[in-house]
């Protein structure tokens, strides 16, 4: 059901003057995806619903699944795993890519492999800890695949845990590695600053007995205000990409890339698509936190309607300094039937225009609606029968 907002939202919205096309950005990236998490607005797409290989950004997805264990206690961050002859000898040397520099035998805190795993890009990292988390890699895989289903990936395939070419088993879209971004950073934000914005990691020795320490390959670290994540990845079948987050000033914007060609380049470009993203747009606020937007017509219930509420202070993505021509609605499917709890979401405010990406903004309930009794059901009833 889709209903008119208020005039003081829509007031708001067009509160400035009304010109001009959404910004352009220019890249060489093949594949390309930018999305405001601060609005839902998705700032910039380029392929990004096809299917490629994620190399190492695969590794997002089994952080994810071992945070979603931390979480729920079923997995602790100083257990300690063992590392397994046959995982080391398969995961070391330069035939084996980029590397922890684990041992046979080791014994090695999940905290560690998970630094391991984000900072270093440690395959073998990868695979000790699917070994300890579910008995063997094959069976984290699934496990992975489940979870990704879960939470919304629906175009993606895992088959190891680390990304290692599989001849396309493996397989995943920039849509997809961006929601697995914004799952990772609002489901579990505490342990994403853990071991999300590490610098570097130091872990195992070289033959002259030497501590190694390596750096992180974000390439937005250090170069891009308030970028604080995710994971880079590199094959010849793949390219280079990255998928990578940043906040500032509220803002909190997930980009992806993939399929460049170099080092530098991804670099370059990841650096000047984030500046570009928070840069050429802007966050105009239309609703505060508790305001009310609309109503909506409830079934069955003690009241027959309820108040939609902003649940968070409400923001639209528009061009910086500009404002294209804009139209919100609210859209829900009703009458919504009773019980409902305030502060459950039960409602969109969509805004929308010829130049800028549809936003959806969730409302929430202002109050609580019970159940009705059989006497009011059968008065809401009659009282519908008539009008």
């Amino acid at each position: 059901m889709k209903k008119l907002i208020l005039a003081p939202v829509m007031a708001a919205l067009l509160a400035c003057p009304s010109t001009a096309a959404a910004p352009q950005f220019q890249t060489p990236a093949p594949v390309a995806f930018l999305q405001d998490l601060s609005t839902g607005a998705i700032l910039f797409q380029r392929d990004a619903d096809r299917r490629m290989p994620p190399a190492s950004m695969a590794k997002m997805m089994t952080v994810y699944v071992a945070f979603d264990l931390v979480r729920r206690g079923e997995l602790k961050l100083n257990d300690m795993a063992t590392v397994r002859p046959e995982t080391w000898k398969r995961w070391h040397g330069p035939a084996a890519g980029s590397t922890m520099f684990l041992s046979a035998g080791e014994q090695v805190s999940v905290a560690n492999l998970l630094y391991g795993i984000v900072t270093l890009s440690g395959n073998d990292a990868c695979v000790v800890l699917a070994e300890h988390i579910s008995g063997s890699e094959q069976a984290f895989v699934e496990r992975m695949n489940r979870v990704a289903q879960q939470i919304g990936l629906k175009n993606s395939h895992f088959g190891t845990s680390n990304g290692w070419p599989d001849e396309g088993v493996t397989y995943v879209t920039a849509r997809d590695l961006a929601t697995l971004a914004e799952a990772t950073i609002q489901n579990y934000p505490q342990l994403y600053k853990q071991f999300y914005s590490r610098r570097d990691f130091t872990w195992g020795k070289t033959m002259g007995g030497s501590e190694i320490t390596q750096a992180n390959r974000d390439p937005l670290l250090g170069r891009v205000a308030g970028a604080d994540g995710l994971k880079t990845g590199h094959t010849e079948e793949a390219g280079y990409g990255f998928t990578g987050s940043a906040e500032q000033n509220g803002r909190r914007l997930v980009m992806v890339m993939a399929g460049l060609n170099s080092f530098n380049q991804r670099i370059e470009e990841s650096v000047r698509f984030m500046d570009w993203g928070f840069r050429a747009w802007q966050a105009k606020p239309i609703a505060a936190k508790g305001k009310q937007v609309e109503t909506a017509a409830v079934q069955m219930g003690t009241a027959s309607t309820v108040p939609l509420v902003a649940g968070q202070d409400l923001k639209v993505t528009l061009p910086a300094g500009l404002a294209p021509e804009l139209s919100a609605k609210v859209v829900y499917q009703g009458p919504i039937k009773a019980p409902i709890k305030a502060g459950q979401h039960i409602a969109d405010l969509v805004i929308s225009s010829p130049d800028v990406p549809e936003q959806r903004l969730p409302l929430v309930a202002g109050t609580d609606v019970g159940e009705a009794g059989f006497f009011r059901r059968a008065w809401n009833g009659l009282t519908s029968f008539f009008g």
